[in-house]
């Protein structure tokens, strides 16, 4: 037809390897996204959700954080009283 490359038609003789990188390509970019989006949440320490108020310390005992549930009203004080009952039988 026009005289360039090999081929006539679509895709000038790469056959089956043209489609092949098309699809490579395409997961290339997803998974370049997908580790942008995993660096952004991990840079900025949003990947651990806790329901209400800040996130407790990781090296917080169970009895003061027991003690903050029950500060923040998320139980009361008979289950608060048992759950710390609880904890100190079985220390």
């Amino acid at each position: 037809m026009c005289g360039y490359g090999w081929g006539n038609g679509w895709g000038s003789g790469w056959g089956w390897g043209g489609a092949v990188m098309s699809v490579l390509m395409v997961l290339l970019v997803v998974a370049m996204v997908v580790a942008v989006i995993f660096a952004v949440r991990y840079l900025s320490g949003s990947s651990v959700h806790r329901r209400g108020g800040a996130p407790a310390p990781e090296g917080m005992r169970a009895e003061d954080r027991l003690a903050d549930r029950f500060a923040r009203g998320e139980i009361d004080e008979d289950e608060f009283r048992r759950r710390m009952t609880l904890l100190r039988e079985h220390r």
